[in-house]
């Protein structure tokens, strides 16, 4: 058997207390058709108005029509129970308010204040108030007393139900921003390493295909090494997919330990995996600079690198000498990659990206107090340079 929940608890007991409450309403009203109060209106009257109210707030949610809308839920309680009141002191009658279509009213402005759009909010909360402040005028007319004390009351009663309608709502905000920025966050990340990782192996894959197809026809003995180099690329396209699609899955935190991200050791790899029998890639590494350097500076680096020779497959596939340096600059890592390219490529168009690459990776750079420049190299070529402080974590 299934244990009840607290809150299924504590919803339940407020469901019977208002309900309770009710009953005690229709009681004063009387049960035979009239007021026990003699000169009193007859009975259904106060039967139509709590009847209104609780089906407004008891409804079920999921057999809810869509046109019983949070404004329609709180505003016509509020309308049937002021209209009520007018009408019953226009005719004279002594009509006694319970507690329960005060609960009622109390309970439409909580919902007006928290679920209602913000210019409904305040128009049906400000409605649900003025009915609730009548109520100790009726009151009053019908036993000859003070309403005073009875308004102040609803004051209070007023400013508690809706500062916490008020606060609830602004947590609800609050949560919904929140998810909103982490989806928002994880969607750029994931946009970053299909762009980063996957498209670098893919446009590899597509480069060394025209390569193999033209050396099928004139050096068809050196065709292995070139068709090894596809089927690396291929490899590492589909295990940075399968990571990917595994942090779409995944929504623990051990997700996004598992996004690729790279080192200074990784570079060598990539160096190794873009060379090819008609372009050589040469990395000169600086023994000053140290494998222990921040891990966001080495994961930015090897992004550097990555970018920059995705850019050259796209870009300046003619090129046949690419160089990459990482240089110890006066306690600074500097990352560059250079080639002799003159712009030759022949991709088709829809492998040539789309022209955000540099700009996402100037801004990872420059978050990590960094510069980046990319442009033409004196003579011939191109050149991407990025500087980082170093200062060990």
């Amino acid at each position: 058997m299934k244990s009840a929940s607290p809150r299924g608890c504590a919803r339940g007991f407020a469901v019977g207390l208002l309900l309770a409450a009710c009953v005690v309403d229709v009681l004063y009203a009387g049960s035979d058709g009239t007021s026990v109060i003699p000169t009193a209106g007859p009975v259904w009257p106060t039967l139509a108005v709590l009847s209104v109210g609780l089906a407004a707030l008891l409804w079920p949610d999921e057999r809810r029509p869509e046109w019983l809308t949070p404004q329609v839920r709180t505003a016509v309680p509020a309308l049937a129970s002021a209209l009520y009141t007018v009408g019953s002191l226009l005719a004279g009658a002594q009509n006694m308010f319970g507690p329960g279509e005060a609960l009622i009213l109390l309970c439409t402005l909580f919902v007006a204040v928290r679920h209602c759009p913000p210019r409904w909010a305040v128009i049906c909360g400000v409605l649900d108030a003025v009915a609730l402040l009548l109520l100790p005028v009726r009151f009053a007319r019908s036993v000859g007393g003070d309403a005073q004390g009875f308004m102040l009351l609803g004051v209070v009663l007023i400013g508690i139900f809706a500062g916490l309608a008020v606060y609830l709502r602004t947590m609800d905000y609050r949560r919904t921003l929140a998810v909103s920025e982490t989806r928002r966050a994880e969607r750029l990340a994931i946009a970053a390493d299909l762009h980063d990782f996957v498209a670098h192996h893919v446009t590899g894959i597509l480069v060394q295909t025209q390569m193999a197809r033209m050396m099928a026809q004139t050096q068809p003995q050196e065709l292995d090494p070139v068709l090894a180099g596809i089927e690396r690329a291929a490899t590492e396209a589909l295990a940075s997919m399968r990571r990917t699609v595994g942090v779409l899955r995944d929504t623990d935190e051990e997700s996004a330990e598992r996004r690729p991200v790279g080192d200074l050791a990784g570079i060598a790899d990539l160096a190794d995996g873009f060379a090819s029998p008609v372009q050589q890639v040469t990395l000169r590494r600086d023994p000053a600079v140290s494998d222990d350097l921040p891990h966001e500076v080495q994961a930015a680096a090897f992004r550097v690198v990555q970018e920059a020779l995705t850019n050259i497959r796209r870009h300046a596939a003619d090129a046949a000498h690419i160089e990459v340096r990482l240089r110890d600059d006066a306690g600074r890592l500097e990352v560059s990659v250079a080639d002799d390219g003159r712009g030759g490529t022949q991709l088709p168009a829809a492998a040539h990206g789309g022209g955000f690459g540099l700009v996402g990776l100037k801004e990872r750079v420059t978050a990590l107090g960094g510069d980046l420049h990319a442009g033409p190299r004196g003579g011939v070529g191109w050149e991407v340079r990025a500087v980082f402080p170093v200062g060990k974590s």
